[in-house]
């Protein structure tokens, strides 16, 4: 059954992806990119090839480590009960998130100070992929698309929080390296690639015995060779004869 049900092609892009992204930080490792080069730099036209290849690089182990399991889950769930748009979704989510974050300043919201910032990592992806896969459930309103949408709610709700500078909930004692930018980006991103595909890919299935006037000459033949094959199924089921009125004067009439 699973392996009727299972879309090979959702395992083989999301392995593809972490597995890029791991040769990213391998290449990361050799010294191949150092300081901003691949990164986001904000308003900076030196840093818009980040817009490709930032996902593919991490700061450290735990970084990477904390990308790529939701990567691969996201990737997988889109691929396997999205396929017929889930392309479309993955990269528009990748470059406008991205893009995105690049036009926004980086300004620290606490201090208003303009800070120049290289922005690395796949957590704008993760961001904009969650937020389809739930908000498109929820656009649809499709049973089967709602269960991924709780699921995804279940494991990754606490991503909400993650649209916020980490300065609102925590002092700490230097500007955090967390990219709230990335995730608000992802989440908005995701918000309205879910609104637009609203009623693309998957449709709602309707039999056609559900249209009105429907007939079928097919089907009115085999119901006419039903009754006559089984002609027992459509006897009258035995009743209690009413009682008449006058019958009952005379039981009356007997009994006096």
């Amino acid at each position: 059954m699973l392996k009727d049900s299972l879309n090979y092609n959702a395992v083989w892009y999301a392995a593809l992806m972490v597995s890029a992204m791991w040769v990213g930080f391998l290449l990361q490792q050799l010294d191949l990119f150092d300081g901003c080069s691949g990164a986001i730099i904000p308003l900076n036209p030196y840093g818009l090839k980040g817009v490709i290849f930032s996902p593919f690089l991490h700061g450290n182990l735990e970084h990477i480590f904390g990308n790529s399991v939701p990567i691969f889950v996201l990737i997988f769930l889109l691929f396997q009960f999205y396929p017929f748009i889930a392309k479309k979704v993955f990269f528009l989510g990748w470059f406008a998130t991205s893009f995105l974050v690049w036009l926004l300043p980086p300004i620290d919201i606490l201090t208003g100070n303009y800070n120049t910032v290289c922005i690395i990592g796949a957590s704008g992806i993760v961001y904009a992929l969650a937020f389809f896969l739930f908000f498109s459930g929820v656009f649809r309103w499709n049973m089967r698309l709602l269960t991924v949408s709780m699921v995804v709610a279940l494991y990754y709700g606490s991503l909400i929080w993650g649209v916020m500078p980490e300065e609102l909930f925590s002092n700490l004692e230097e500007p955090s390296r967390i990219s709230w930018q990335s995730h608000l980006s992802g989440a908005v991103v995701g918000i309205l690639t879910a609104f637009i595909f609203r009623k693309s890919g998957e449709k709602k299935v309707r039999f056609i015995w559900q249209y009105p006037n429907y007939y079928s000459e097919k089907d009115d033949k085999l119901w006419n060779e039903y009754k006559e094959n089984h002609p027992d199924d459509f006897l009258e089921l035995p009743f209690k004869k009413k009682d008449g009125v006058w019958d009952r004067l005379d039981e009356i009439r007997k009994n006096g």
